[in-house]
């Protein structure tokens, strides 16, 4: 078995943490010890940034957000990832393909700034895997049920940039799989466990 970190991307509603939260109950059956982690949040204090972050109450600059952000990931990546590398398969909801996502295609920052800044707290590291979540257009909002945080209330313009740009940053990669949303749930936790069996040696 390797050790491995697998990354769950999507825009909001796309059924991402859903699947990690799935994923992590079947390396647990399979007493495979790993870590499950959430961009914003994590560490615990990621966590007190994430509730910075998406509180309603927030308003945020949004180079202030892109900030936080990669403060919250510095934390993780020193305290959590880091120490567990080749000891635990870690398992993250969001990394740094949202931030791309998020705050370039999405509100217009410069990514040559956010890939500076990403080179800045993680040096060489990359993750092992995606898992990229899609929904299919026409259903954007629907997925969104709530205004539990402030980036409920963005638009679906908003969110099909967002999307649009996770699916550009694809294209550019190999170790990435796309899940698409309209499948069943059944159907989907089946694709990601037959990848994750083979990405980490299960039998």
């Amino acid at each position: 078995m390797y050790s491995k970190v697998i990354v769950f991307e999507g825009i909001d509603g796309s059924g991402k943490s859903y699947h990690l939260n799935e994923a992590s109950k079947y390396l647990k059956k399979k007493k495979i010890d790993h870590i499950k982690l959430r961009e914003p949040g994590g560490s615990k204090n990621s966590e007190k940034l994430r509730n910075l972050l998406l509180s309603n109450k927030s308003n945020f600059e949004k180079k202030t957000d892109l900030l936080i952000y990669l403060s919250g990931r510095s934390e993780n990546f020193y305290k959590i990832i880091k120490p567990n590398l080749k000891k635990k398969i870690i398992l993250i909801d969001r990394f740094v393909d949202s931030t791309t996502a998020y705050q370039h295609y999405g509100f217009g920052i410069n990514k040559n700034i956010i890939n500076l800044l990403n080179k800045f707290v993680l040096g060489n590291f990359k993750a092992d895997f995606t898992f990229l979540h899609l929904v299919k257009k026409k259903n954007i909002r629907k997925k969104i049920k709530s205004k539990k945080n402030r980036y409920d209330k963005f638009s679906k313009n908003f969110y099909l940039k967002v999307q649009n740009g996770f699916l550009r940053l694809s294209k550019k990669k190999k170790n990435y799989l796309k899940i698409y949303s309209e499948e069943t749930k059944e159907r989907n936790k089946q694709i990601i466990q037959k990848k994750i069996n083979l990405l980490i040696k299960i039998k």
